[in-house]
């Protein structure tokens, strides 16, 4: 029986609500495919900062590296200024275990109203990978004259032939398990240093996979497209800021950021990846029993498909995928049952399954 030791962040706001429905259909995997879940429950956030003015002590971050993934919730509330979790937080998960692959499916499922009027699941299915520890993201930067009417700002693009390489590569991969189309996005045209190392390592990569049809499009025609026509696109490539931007205009066509989910994911496994909702924490509705779970049982397929447990990770991504046509406006009280409720119905689905 193999066992994997998960970490689990469940974080502030509805994402101990919504985690303990990831988790429940976790378990009701595990149990279904006789494999075994060890999950350790890590208290990072708002309510840990507030407290002690910890974000990520030195030694939790070592005890996160022993896991094999690390299935995370929600950070972030009022009372703790923006930036200080992301960049404690995620951010340093994120370039300490060096998760170079954000990967975020845009896939719209039956019964799933678009944002777009008319689209069909048939037209909306791609994944986008985006590299996550270079370009604007990587910090690199600085002032000059701070606070003074002669104040400068620099944020530089970091861009390695390395970290792009890699992340253009694994993306090569996941078009040939799909239907071996690749786009790279860019701004070739007018960020003609990153832009150039971009298209010329796409260029070199692409002739080891001759089956691969590829294409190249701008990042803002990408966004005019993901409109208009997004069954263009199947696996999409971009840099940090370029996919930030677009994976969150893909999850609007798609249902909803509540729906959206995500991997951070560190492919030779020498760190474990990480795995979250793309949604926020919402301290507006805590306790409300509003906060829609379907997009934590989505990242929690997402965990078990990079684990290897691919027919489980199926399994719960159908058994959420089934509840959202009786799910109304899948938000608030208009969802027709609450958080635990939804929880309850995936978890059923997939000891059935």
């Amino acid at each position: 029986m193999n066992t994997y030791r998960l970490a689990v962040i469940a974080g502030d706001g509805i994402g101990p609500e919504v985690t303990a429905c990831a988790v429940g259909a976790l378990e009701a995997a595990a149990a279904r495919h006789a494999f075994k879940i060890e999950l350790t429950d890590y208290d990072l956030g708002s309510r840990r900062y507030l407290s002690t003015g910890e974000v990520l002590p030195d030694s939790v971050q070592d005890e996160l590296a022993g896991h094999d993934a690390i299935l995370l919730g929600a950070v972030g509330t009022p009372q703790v200024a923006p930036g200080i979790l992301e960049r404690g937080l995620l951010l340093r998960l994120r370039f300490d275990f060096d998760l170079y692959v954000n990967f975020r499916p845009v896939k719209l499922y039956p019964g799933v109203p678009s944002a777009i009027a008319g689209l069909g699941p048939d037209q909306c299915d791609l994944e986008v990978m985006r590299e996550n520890t270079e370009g604007l993201y990587s910090g690199s930067g600085g002032f000059l004259h701070k606070d003074t009417p002669h104040e400068i700002a620099n944020q530089n693009s970091v861009n390695t032939r390395r970290g792009t390489e890699r992340i253009i590569r694994y993306a090569f991969d996941r078009a040939m398990t799909r239907d071996r189309r690749l786009t790279m996005c860019h701004k070739t045209n007018v960020l003609n240093y990153a832009g150039d190392l971009w298209q010329r390592t796409t260029d070199e990569v692409a002739v080891e996979y001759p089956e691969v049809d590829v294409d190249y499009v701008h990042a803002d025609a990408a966004c005019i497209h993901l409109i208009q026509s997004p069954e263009r696109f199947d696996v999409m490539v971009t840099d940090n800021i370029f996919g930030d931007i677009l994976t969150d205009l893909g999850a609007a066509i798609a249902g909803g950021i509540g729906l959206a989910a995500s991997g951070n994911l560190n492919p030779t496994g020498e760190f474990p990846s990480l795995f979250e909702p793309v949604h926020g924490s919402a301290p507006d509705i805590v306790g409300t029993g509003w906060a829609n779970p379907v997009a934590a049982v989505f990242t929690a397929a997402m965990c078990l498909d990079y684990l290897g447990e691919k027919e489980a990770a199926f399994e719960v991504e159908q058994a959420a995928a089934g509840v959202l046509p009786e799910l109304g406006a899948m938000a608030g009280p208009e969802m027709g049952a609450s958080t635990s409720e939804i929880g309850r119905w995936i978890v059923e689905a997939v000891g059935i399954a």
